[in-house]
């Protein structure tokens, strides 16, 4: 079976591309950044090259004619091109890849008459939700949605799911937090964990919760969601609820360090986030640390349940401890190598 891949070359892409080669697929690795160099995973040595697992086209999602002539021949579509963020300088970027570039995906998927498209969106879309883990049957708050990261993924989505309401096989997918090897260029998930493991940080946001999954775990979801989701559907691929206190642990313990001790409290952060922010604004710069919008996002824990992807996908993940020891040691080693 022929696959197109759309944002091959990032993160979470990568593995996809990797297990559907694995499994015996003929991808096409569509990436604005292919080359026979491959990708974030295989710079980390934990993959081959792109060029050696799949058909590398080179191109922007936001070009119609490119992407469809990519498309030709596909039967399956696999719609990960995004743009992970919390800068403010991203936010006219976040709306065109994530949320232009998916109509466009969607309208060349229906005229290409694809058997099936599973659409990448993100556990922001679904949540969080103020004292409980959020499902598929939650969406994010009205203060969430004034961040433009999280306010972009659920626009795509939503497009992706009317696509499937006029028609198109349209599975969606929603990542939770997910680590792992590979994470290079880094997203704002990969930043942390370098930050902590090379010991960057001193403390922790106090009450925050993240819900941690391995990477290759969500991309063995995506096949999942190809082979058994059902049209229209979305599902959480997720791991465990941990707090950021626990979460940083593992990884200093992993990363051979002393855990960050100092619990910051949420309104003590988003005064330094807001101060930080109004002073470097004039020069049109931000934060490296407490950027103001990734700060918001902490306000609730982000606790999420995803019941229904392992009862109706088969969908599993192995224990978080796990998935951020690997990230860590990545992180070290990328660090090593520069």
């Amino acid at each position: 079976m022929r696959a197109l891949v759309t944002g091959a070359g990032g993160f979470v892409g990568s593995h996809v591309v990797r297990v559907l080669a694995e499994r015996g697929f003929e991808v096409v690795a569509f990436d604005r950044g292919a080359s026979a160099g491959g990708s974030a995973a295989a710079a980390s040595g934990v993959q081959p090259p792109l060029a050696e697992l799949a058909k590398l086209v080179a191109g922007d999602v936001l070009d119609s004619g490119c992407v469809q002539d990519a498309m030709t021949d596909c039967e399956v579509v696999f719609h990960l091109a995004a743009v992970y963020s919390y800068a403010r300088r991203d936010a006219a970027l976040m709306q065109a890849v994530n949320v232009d570039g998916t109509r466009v995906v969607m309208k060349a998927a229906a005229r290409c008459r694809v058997r099936r498209v599973v659409h990448t969106s993100s556990c922001s879309s679904c949540g969080p939700v103020r004292g409980r883990a959020a499902t598929e049957r939650d969406l994010p708050s009205d203060a969430d949605l004034a961040i433009p990261y999280k306010r972009t993924k659920l626009a795509g989505e939503q497009l992706a799911l009317a696509a499937a309401a006029n028609g198109l096989e349209v599975v969606v997918v929603n990542p939770t937090v997910p680590v792992g090897p590979g994470d290079l260029r880094p997203t704002p998930t990969g930043k942390m964990v370098a930050d902590v493991a090379l010991g960057r940080t001193a403390g922790y946001l106090a009450g925050s919760m993240l819900n941690v999954v391995s990477v290759e775990d969500v991309a063995a979801g995506h096949l999942r969601a190809l082979e058994h989701g059902r049209s229209g559907e979305r599902y959480l691929l997720g791991g465990e609820n941990l707090s950021i206190r626990e979460i940083f642990a593992l990884i200093a313990t992993a990363a051979g360090r002393r855990a960050p001790r100092i619990g910051v409290p949420w309104s003590a952060a988003y005064a330094a986030a807001r101060v930080a922010d109004a002073a470097l604004r004039p020069l049109h710069r931000e934060p490296r640390m407490l950027l103001l919008d990734e700060v918001r996002s902490g306000r609730v824990p982000h606790l999420f349940d995803d019941a229904k992807a392992r009862s109706e996908l088969g969908y599993v993940s192995r224990p978080a401890a796990e998935a951020l020891a690997v990230a860590a040691r990545s992180a070290l080693a990328q660090a090593q190598t520069g």
